[in-house]
């Protein structure tokens, strides 16, 4: 009985394995932007040789984006994003400008 119980607990941790595994992709969001979104207005804000401009598919990004959400990270917390990304904050912060958008009085 013992053996039957291993047996039908291994199967259920296999199945429930196999099931994550092959689940769809979550997508994280931070602000209303997922990573792809993130990397869409990476090239603009890029550390080294940016871009002149944000794409357009960037400026839609952050069209959709909470502007105030991300002031937010503007703080010691966006130096460990900007690293992984490699991007610079300064330049970042420009972009909904760049975009025609106007970002909130709170984030001076």
């Amino acid at each position: 009985m013992a053996k039957t119980s291993a047996l039908a607990a291994l199967l259920l941790v296999l199945v429930v394995v196999s099931l994550t595994a092959t689940a769809p992709q979550r997508v994280h969001a931070i602000c209303n932007m997922s990573n792809g979104d993130f990397g869409l207005c990476q090239p603009a804000a890029a550390v080294s040789d940016p871009t002149d401009s944000p794409s357009a598919e960037c400026c839609a990004a952050l069209g959709k984006a909470d502007l105030a959400c991300i002031c937010r990270y503007k703080g010691a917390v966006a130096g460990f994003w900007m690293r992984i990304y490699h991007v610079d904050a300064a330049r970042a912060m420009a972009l909904p400008g760049k975009c025609g958008l106007a970002m909130p009085s709170s984030c001076s």
